[in-house]
């Protein structure tokens, strides 16, 4: 598997040097993890990164002494106390005018603390400047997903070996989350969802002690993390019979999800996606079922831009990875979604899931 090399993440530093040029701000700081990895490699839970023309600046505690010079490819600072604190004094001796930070992830109180800290600097918001780069993936970025949604997909093959109807939910949910560690997984990249019959129709349920039972619905959503990348994939399955109606819709989701893979290449607008998968439930009289968006994009982040919704207005580029998982829920009778993990190719694009997606009867 591939990992990002040290002068990758000193690529990305110089490409967000220079999108922020529109922005005038001799330095760029982030707190927000994800983003913290992304420009250095630092996988810790606790960061500030200072970025100017000159340098590039790792603010962490005591408890990363070790791991964060092993990590991070640019200059370490461990600090006992306020990271912020320290993030002012360093952006005054570099002789920092004006510093731009991420308007999105920062809280009140933070940002109330630097302004204090900084008070003859000026603080200028700028809003997802990392996440826009951080939408194209790199190929070794590509690969770590792909091992990622892999990983997830034998996981899910493993756990369904082991399947009873007289299962709960949570023995289920359980039983995924080990295979995932036991193949290799980090942690799952979200809490699993595991819900079956009536309450399948809530597209975000968590998992009960009620046995699963049979003649219904099984739906199952779950991610593995990888290295840091998130996968994700959602599978219906059919416990036992299920009535011709139930039948019908599963082939509506499906074609719906097939068309919506379809429409992915380079150029077309998210909002388009969208609506290719809406189309088609409209046309089977489910589109009144389908109470979220077409998919999201993912990588260091279960949820990422760019989001595949109505009206979404991005325009979709080779290297970016999204997911496609259009679904109808109907309460009394139960969900179904189908979902996968998709990568965008320079002509169109390419599935990464493997797990078959006709309906299977467990």
């Amino acid at each position: 598997m591939d990992t990002p090399q040290p002068s990758e993440f000193a690529e990305r530093r110089s490409k967000l040097s220079v999108s922020l040029d529109g922005a005038r701000a001799d330095a760029f700081l982030t707190s927000f993890l994800p983003n913290c990895r992304y420009l250095s490699g630092f996988t810790g839970s606790n960061a500030a990164l200072l970025i100017s023309d000159r340098r590039a600046i790792l603010f962490t505690d005591p408890r990363y002494e070790l791991q964060a010079p092993q990590e991070a490819d640019c200059e370490v600072r461990i600090v006992k106390g306020s990271l912020v604190k320290e993030v002012a004094k360093w952006a005054k001796r570099l002789g920092v005018r004006t510093l731009a930070f991420e308007s999105q992830h920062i809280t009140f109180q933070a940002h109330k603390m630097l302004k204090e800290a900084v008070s003859e600097i000026r603080l200028k918001p700028v809003d997802n400047a990392v996440e826009a780069l951080r939408m194209v993936k790199s190929d070794a970025e590509i690969e770590t997903i792909r091992v990622s949604v892999e990983l997830n997909s034998r996981a899910l093959e493993q756990a369904l070996r082991r399947f009873k109807p007289t299962m709960t939910e949570v023995d289920l949910a359980g039983e995924i989350e080990y295979r995932m560690r036991k193949l290799g997984a980090e942690r799952p990249s979200f809490e699993t969802i595991v819900a079956a019959g009536e309450r399948s129709a809530l597209p975000h349920a968590r998992p009960t002690d009620k046995a699963i039972g049979t003649d219904h619905l099984l739906l199952i959503d779950m991610g593995s993390s990888v290295a840091g990348y998130a996968s994700d994939m959602t599978r219906t399955f059919a416990v036992g019979k299920l009535d011709g109606k139930t039948r019908r819709m599963y082939r509506a989701v499906l074609e719906s999800q097939l068309a919506a893979i379809d429409a992915i290449k380079p150029g077309v607008s998210c909002g388009s996606v969208d609506g290719a998968a809406r189309k088609v439930l409209r046309g089977h009289g489910l589109d009144r079922y389908f109470v979220h968006s077409t998919g999201h994009g993912l990588g260091l982040e279960i949820h990422e831009p760019p989001r595949v919704g109505r009206k979404e207005q991005t325009k979709l580029e080779a290297g970016m990875v999204v997911t496609v998982e259009p679904g109808v829920y109907e309460a009394g009778v139960g969900g179904i979604r189908i979902e996968d993990t998709v990568v965008v190719t320079s002509d169109g694009c390419k599935p990464l899931t493997p797990t078959p997606k006709e309906l299977a009867v467990l």
